[in-house]
């Protein structure tokens, strides 16, 4: 049985401050220990009127119908894993478990339960991150917004954000680039109207209204994604920080091999006949299958 009143509010402890301390973050590691570790008696039933989204929440919009799925489940069982919350000047701010919270109200309810943790400000954002990235499909431009932000929080170079979050290089370097280009583009990358391989080719353009004209084309003409680099060699095509032509291919698969890493998001090798992915944790597998629609039996 769940009791209602507010406990004494605690600090993370030590096992999961060396989980934010390790080299690779794992969101379903800090969660599972935080639950597994928090007697009954802490988790305490909340209002929900009085909880507000992590400010560094990525996601701007959840999926109705896995929103009104899920209350239905609620409606029938009830909640069966307390959220994480903060305390806040006002309320709660939610760490983890949003989509529990609006599919509660769906669901009727006015109150949920929680455990209240301590975090700091760039945990939070590791955390509301991670919970998406690991969990849930994040839109490309609100993945590529949280990567920009988790890096200005951290202070921290592509390179050693790549490590933190278990992707690859080339990943966060593309997504990054989505950024730069116009507004009206990356709504259209949100909204699916052109897919992340054309994206990733116009995001390499200088010129704005080049890149508009091209996306049209694309749109308009059905263009793939290798007719539209191959207009972007034309010598009246502006590139950002154009690159020196590579004398010799790392080898014969790299364009293969690039475009599989971009795909699934994660460091892939090909040598020797063998394709090696890597991957985070069970989690991240599991996303991993999804992409390459493999369902497997248990």
């Amino acid at each position: 049985m769940i009791e209602s009143g507010i406990p004494k509010r605690r600090a993370l402890g030590k096992g999961l401050e060396e989980l934010f301390n390790s080299e690779v973050l794992d969101y379903s590691s800090v969660e599972e220990k935080i639950v597994s570790e928090t007697p009954k008696e802490e988790i305490t039933m909340i209002k929900l009127n009085e909880l507000r989204s992590n400010p560094y929440q990525p996601r701007k919009k959840f999926d109705q119908q896995a929103l009104e799925e899920l209350s239905k489940s609620i409606k029938e069982h009830g909640v069966f894993q307390p959220i994480i919350v903060k305390k806040a000047i006002k309320g709660y701010e939610i760490i983890a478990g949003e989509r529990r919270v609006k599919a509660s109200a769906l669901a009727g309810k006015e109150e949920i339960p929680a455990i209240v943790r301590d975090f700091n400000d760039t945990q939070m954002m590791e955390i509301a991150l991670l919970e998406n990235l690991q969990r849930e499909d994040l839109t490309a431009i609100e993945e590529a917004k949280a990567y920009k932000k988790l890096q200005e929080t951290l202070t921290i170079n592509q390179e050693e954000l790549s490590k933190r979050l278990g992707k690859s290089r080339s990943h966060i370097t593309n997504m990054l680039g989505l950024l730069s280009l116009p507004e009206s583009i990356q709504n259209d990358i949100s909204d699916k109207k052109i897919s992340m391989g054309h994206a990733r080719v116009l995001s390499k353009l200088d010129d704005i209204k080049q890149q508009e004209e091209l996306e049209k084309k694309v749109i308009e003409e059905g263009i793939s994604v290798r007719e539209l680099e191959r207009m972007t060699q034309e010598p009246k095509i502006i590139k950002t920080n154009p690159q020196k032509p590579r004398i010799k291919e790392e080898n014969e698969y790299s364009y293969v091999q690039n475009e599989l890493s971009e795909k699934l998001g994660t460091k892939v090798l090909i040598k020797k006949n063998k394709i090696e992915i890597s991957f985070v944790n069970g989690n991240d597998l599991n996303r991993l299958l999804e992409c390459m629609n493999i369902e497997v039996g248990r």
